[in-house]
């Protein structure tokens, strides 16, 4: 049986979010996998997740457009899954396009890991980024107020609907 490979953190080109929630990795990984579970959360509100597309394969769609309160419509951008672990690990990068195209483009790679902890789940997600400056950019953006935010939605979320 072949283990994923660990992941080790630089912590000059990337952001870690990292929590417990009371919700157990198979919820987590229901959020993070379906378009219409993930439309509900993965924005702080008052945005909005207007558009989501998830071909859950590697090398497959990975997308999501948002609005804002005031109807400004911001494209996230178009990525691709990388490796996914269901229930432990999901992967996807903007350096790909669908099908492992190379992206003109490239903001961060995001790794979301789930990990059982009693009833609930040690979450980590982690935002690579090629250089410092991305990092940077994506840390004064908010990465840590909005990804912690948009976790709470998710949790609130899945409590309630599933």
């Amino acid at each position: 049986m072949m283990h994923a490979a660990p992941i080790q953190i630089d912590p000059r080109l990337d952001l870690v979010l990292e929590r417990v929630v009371d919700v157990p990795p198979s919820l987590v990984w229901k959020a993070w996998t379906t378009p219409e579970h993930l439309k509900q959360w993965f924005c702080p509100k008052p945005w909005s997740t207007i558009e989501c597309e998830i071909d859950l394969r590697p090398g497959g769609i990975f997308k999501t457009v948002m609005q804002s309160p005031e109807g400004e419509v911001m494209p996230a951008g178009i990525g691709c899954y990388v490796e996914l672990i269901e229930n432990e690990r999901l992967i996807w990068t903007d350096a790909l396009q669908p099908g492992y195209r190379p992206s003109a483009e490239s903001f961060f790679t995001g790794i979301i890991l789930m990990e059982p902890h009693g009833t609930g789940t040690k979450y980590t997600a982690i935002a690579r980024h090629k250089d410092e400056e991305g990092a940077k950019k994506h840390a004064e953006m908010g990465f840590l107020v909005g990804w912690g935010i948009a976790l709470d939605q998710l949790v609130d979320y899945m409590k309630t609907t599933v």
